[in-house]
């Protein structure tokens, strides 16, 4: 029964965030946003560099899959260190799956060795819903000139399986590698798969 009903919500996820992909193409909205050190972030700041979105909730299967096979870990530490802008967005509201304090964050970023620019407190969900933000993980890739360039799945295997991730294509590194290469990003939406993000009521 609890697979079955895990199967159902990752098939009706998968058809969620359709709406939001019109904006590819566009300006990307701007935000602030405070992370779990007490520093405040705003994309103006950023413009120069690509910035990756990647929302989060350690509680769901889904984002489990990314971050206890340390696949999410390896992507940030690839393209951080090629100067691209990694922020980890929580937008699970108090009392619901997902939520966290700063220091529940920043412990948990300790102990996974995950290592994003920042992880971005969102627990009023501003920021989630101002991008469109439907599942953990749904990513998002800002070039540096501020234009949304990608709005979807982090790969091509909507499972909660890690066996899956060696043989999926990943979205997010696809379409870094062709923007960096000054190329078009030929796959600049997907559906995203996952929990649904926990927004406040």
């Amino acid at each position: 029964m609890k697979r079955n009903l895990w199967c159902g919500l990752a098939v009706a996820i998968l058809f969620a965030g359709l709406a939001d992909a019109q904006r590819v193409g566009e300006p990307a909205p701007n935000f602030q946003a405070t992370d779990s050190n007490g520093q405040t972030h705003k994309l103006s700041d950023y413009r120069g560099k690509f910035v990756v979105l990647e929302w989060h909730n350690n509680g769901c299967p889904y984002t489990r899959k990314h971050y206890e096979s340390g696949n999410m870990q390896r992507l940030q530490k690839d393209w951080s260190g090629r100067g691209v802008v990694w922020f980890t967005v929580i937008s699970s509201a108090p009392g619901l799956q997902g939520y966290v304090t700063a220091q529940q964050e920043n412990d948990y970023l300790k102990q996974m060795n995950a290592s994003p620019t920042a992880a971005l407190l969102d627990p009023q969900g501003d920021l989630g819903r101002l991008y469109g933000a439907k599942t953990t993980p749904h990513m998002f890739i800002v070039d540096p000139s501020s234009l949304l360039i990608y709005d979807g799945a982090i790969d091509s295997k909507a499972t909660a399986d890690q066996s899956d991730i060696a043989s999926a294509t990943n979205y997010v590194s696809q379409a870094l590698t062709e923007a960096m290469a000054g190329k078009p990003v030929s796959m600049p939406t997907s559906r995203p798969y996952g929990c649904s993000v926990k927004y406040a009521h």
